[in-house]
Order: structure tokens, then sequence, then C-alpha cells
């Protein structure tokens, strides 16, 4: 399906975003998110730079996410661990009954 504009508010300013109409709904939380974060940093820091604010929370954002890649590299390389030991130990079960029918 085609994108379709849709108007969302974030720090008091009004946009408008072409975005999929199954996708929408997922906008509005990530545009909710962004006003929320914004308007609490601006109450922490009193910075009042609305530039300023976007980099602070833009960059907070990217360091999430970073965290959360990391997380799952490192879960996914437990896994993949956690499988290769268990394929060995089937392995070597399979063996070892192997050796004892014959």
């Amino acid at each position: 399906m085609s994108a379709q504009p849709v108007d969302i508010q974030i720090f008091g300013r009004s946009l408008r975003v072409n975005c999929p109409p199954e996708q929408i709904e997922a906008l509005q939380a990530a545009a909710e998110e962004l006003d929320q974060r914004l308007h609490n940093l601006k109450e922490r820091t009193r910075v009042t730079n609305t530039e300023q604010l976007v980099f602070i929370v833009a960059l907070n954002i990217c360091h999430e996410l970073a965290q959360e890649k990391m997380k799952t590299r490192d879960y996914s390389y437990n896994m993949e661990q956690k499988i290769k030991m268990l394929q060995q130990t089937i392995e070597q079960a399979l063996l070892e009954q192997g050796n004892k029918i014959s």
C-alpha cells in the first residue's frame, strides 16, 4: 500500500509525514514517546533551546538503541553456543548408544 499523509504533534509543533496505513499507530506512538522525552528533558535540565533538546534526546535514543543491539548480539551468541553444546552432547550420546548396540 502507498503511504498517506499523517499529522503528528511533537513538542508543540505540527508535522505532516507520509506513512503506510498499517504503521500509523506505531508512528503516532513514536511521536508521543518523542514528545514525552522532550518535555521530560526540558523539565529535568531547564534547557530551553529546542534544537539542543532534540539533539540530546536523539543521542539518548541512539545510545539506547546501541545498547539493545549489543544485548541482542550477546543473546544470539550465547544461544548459538548453547545450541552447539547441545548438538555435541546429542552426537556424543548417539555415538555411545551406537557403540553399545554394536
